[in-house]
């Protein structure tokens, strides 16, 4: 029956997503379900249950429901407030790990780290010598990057403020190695095109650019790079699937545009002293 509400909502995967929410209804793993097939659910349960499919019904996330999405194979906590991380975001973490390889304690700043899934996976991923910081101008937002970084062992060091004067300051004191960015990319006016839960539900301060200029943090951050990275570092931005078209106009011929696993251009790379 909740599999058949969710098909009736005109959901993609009625299937699985039912699957998840009545397995944390009941507080354990979805294979564990199948194992409780021919076991009574109490009525709290069924409560429960009903309650979580009603707010996916009504296009709420599965993430913010369930309280987390995997990323990188690891689980992140989300909510209101924050950008649920997507897989096509792992190809910044995918790149910056090639580019950091033999690097012994590389400097990193993530700027406008939403969940810290970015900057928590490269701590992690990159060892106890990276100095990692991420930024956002949510705070939040980072509540949730600084428990997902507590809860995964992950040593960043936060900064509440605006992503772009942060960079600056933080590279006045010494350089990055690495900057990295999922900017929000959407034009206001295309509001309309995005999913009804993304629409709804994400905050809109992670998802538009500014009216009429959806290059808006690509661009800057392409501007400010040659000031703030070492002679042999870069910046990795994620972007919108119109913008890499546009890429060479706003960061220049030295750019590198790398397709995601679905063939869209998405990981805009500059390496100014290259």
């Amino acid at each position: 029956m909740s599999t058949a509400f969710l098909e009736r909502k005109g959901l993609e995967n009625p299937r699985l997503e039912a699957d998840l929410l009545v397995a944390h209804a009941l507080g354990i793993e979805r294979l564990q379900l199948y194992m409780r097939l021919d076991q009574p659910l109490l009525a709290a349960e069924v409560d429960r249950a009903r309650d979580l499919l009603v707010r996916r019904g009504r296009r709420e996330p599965t993430a913010y429901i369930v309280g987390h999405r995997e990323f990188y194979g690891r689980d992140f906590q989300v909510g209101p407030g924050v950008l649920v991380p997507r897989p096509e975001t792992e190809l910044l973490v995918d790149r910056a790990r090639e580019l950091l390889a033999g690097y012994e304690a590389p400097r990193v700043l993530d700027v406008g780290t939403g969940s810290g899934c970015i900057a928590v996976t490269l701590a992690l991923e990159l060892g106890g010598s990276a100095d990692v910081h991420a930024v956002d101008i949510s705070a939040d937002a980072l509540e949730y990057a600084e428990k997902n970084g507590v809860r995964l062992g992950a040593a960043v060091t936060l900064h509440e403020g605006d992503g772009l004067e942060t960079l600056r300051r933080l590279a006045a004191d010494r350089p990055f190695d690495l900057v990295i960015s999922n900017p929000p990319y959407v034009e206001p006016g295309e509001a309309a095109g995005l999913d009804e839960e993304v629409r709804g539900h994400e905050p809109a301060v992670a998802l538009y650019a500014p009216e009429g200029d959806p290059d808006r943090w690509a661009r800057a951050l392409c501007e400010l790079a040659g000031s703030v990275l070492e002679d042999r570092g870069a910046l990795l931005v994620e972007l919108g699937h119109l913008q890499a078209a546009r890429a060479s106009d706003f960061a220049g011929p030295k750019a590198v545009v790398h397709d995601d696993l679905s063939g869209v251009p998405r990981v805009l790379e500059l390496r100014p002293g290259a």
